[in-house]
């Protein structure tokens, strides 16, 4: 981290800080709220959980070499100096806010219904051909993990590329205030967090708190593909960059390769380039146009720009194409809702063996979630895909969607464990399975199966 002593910290935070004087000044070189990662002249920032209060690790840390810590109650004869406050969530986002006011590189800040990590890795592929990039690891794109994310940026880092996720009325407002994005990426307004949100204009109204705190030459980049973006007009005096048929941005020539990845031309306001993404699925082409917006903004090249595309790769739990043994495994299984689960069946049904959809429930789609399983099933019936494995109460209505839809191999099972001893013994060489559904029904424990189950197969 870049200047933040003792001192500043407990100014941004208002917190009381108490311990040697002496040590007010001196820099921390990072800061986390797990102890386990804890190095030393770290600050750690313990979280109360559901479960656990990192208060309890204080000790620990200690011992890890840890340079200070904040509390939120008094600590009676502790071996570090502390800063006291009421909330270290509160701190968190706080001293995150502090940090990133002292910044001059640009930021980019991705939010969107589906694509956002994709949209991130594409981004993030194309900024570093030019710069030395940060981006969101892992889900920490919420309240607690953006705060922790711009607290990983050091002085070798050019820009930045955030993730920004929610699910309720004012916590983009509060993301955004922390942020502070040079650049804002919105890839689409789809049907997720309705509990909350209750409407695709809901949706709409919570994600536009984006440009909350958008400055005057700031960029605004959006999919003009989608309906609800699309009625977004200046903010700010900024005039959104669109991309999409017949906008500014568009693409063209698209070539599905199936599994391997696909491949068009983009057409932009400085010339076009035939890009091949190496990752599978139409959707990317958007993610790309995405990308060559914001590396446009930054006025990069558009050499570096096709280079970055072609070099971005999967990550674990989103899209990931493996060859494991006799199996070509689509692991999407981070988190689902009915637009991301189609975008994940498109490309499935581009397989070349027998096709097989693993699903599971989709959270937090308000009252109609029923109808949206549902209706996901028949999509599967439509896009004659050969088998389809499922398990969770609201995917029985996915199983019946599929069997209305006329497919015959619907298998549905109530609890995980039973799908995939079942999916184990269906499977044969050649396949490809598709694994996907909401991240609590925890279906990453299928793809360790799939990959165990190939790992004995070849020894």
């Amino acid at each position: 981290m870049k200047h933040m002593t003792l001192k500043h910290i407990a100014e941004a935070c208002h917190g009381i800080y108490i311990g040697d004087e002496r040590k007010l000044e001196t820099e921390i070189s990072g800061a986390v709220t797990d102890s386990r990662q804890v190095k030393e002249g770290y600050l750690f920032l313990p979280i109360k959980g559901a479960r656990v209060d990192g208060h309890d690790f204080i000790p620990a840390v200690a011992e890890q070499g840890a340079a200070a810590v904040l509390s939120e109650r008094e600590l009676a004869d502790c071996a570090l100096p502390y800063i006291r406050v009421e909330s270290t969530e509160q701190a968190l986002k706080d001293i995150a806010e502090h940090y990133r006011s002292q910044l001059a590189i640009p930021i980019v800040g991705i939010t969107g219904s589906v694509g956002k990590t994709s949209t991130k890795e594409m981004i993030a592929s194309v900024l570093s051909q030019k710069y030395k990039v940060l981006k969101t690891a892992g889900n920490f794109n919420n309240e607690i993990g953006l705060p922790l994310t711009l607290l990983r940026i050091r002085k070798e880092h050019q820009a930045a590329v955030v993730e920004m996720g929610i699910s309720d009325f004012g916590e983009m407002h509060r993301l955004a205030k922390m942020a502070r994005p040079d650049i804002c990426v919105i890839t689409n307004i789809g049907i997720c967090h309705l509990e909350n949100l209750k409407s695709r204009d809901g949706i709409l109204k919570a994600k536009s708190e984006i440009f909350d705190y958008l400055k005057p030459e700031g960029h605004i980049v959006l999919n003009g593909e989608d309906e609800k973006l699309a009625t977004i007009q200046k903010v700010k005096g900024v005039q959104p960059v669109f991309y999409g048929p017949g906008r500014e941005i568009y693409a063209d020539q698209i070539q599905n390769q199936g599994l391997e990845g696909v491949s068009a031309v983009i057409h932009t306001p400085k010339g076009c380039i035939k890009v091949n993404i190496p990752i599978p699925g139409e959707h990317n082409v958007s993610n790309a146009m995405a990308a060559a917006a914001v590396g446009l903004s930054l006025d990069m090249e558009l050499l570096d720009i096709q280079a970055g595309i072609e070099q971005v790769k999967a990550i674990g739990g989103r899209s990931n194409l493996m060859q494991c043994g006799s199996l070509q495994i689509l692991d999407d299984c981070y988190n689902a809702n009915p637009v991301s689960m189609r975008a994940s069946l498109d490309v499935l049904s581009s397989g070349t063996g027998r096709t097989v959809a693993v699903l599971g429930d989709m959270g937090e789609l308000g009252e109609d979630e029923e109808q949206l399983h549902y209706e996901t099933g028949a999509y599967v019936a439509q896009k004659k895909i050969d088998a389809l494995f499922c398990a969770g109460s609201l995917s029985a209505q996915l199983a019946q969607g599929a069997r209305d839809g006329g497919m015959e191999q619907v298998f549905y099972f109530a609890k995980r464990q039973e799908l995939i001893e079942h999916l184990l013994e269906f499977l044969k060489e050649g396949d490809a399975v598709l694994v996907k559904a909401s991240h609590f029904m925890e279906y990453p424990k299928v793809v360790e199966a799939l990959k165990a189950r190939e790992q004995i197969g070849q020894s």
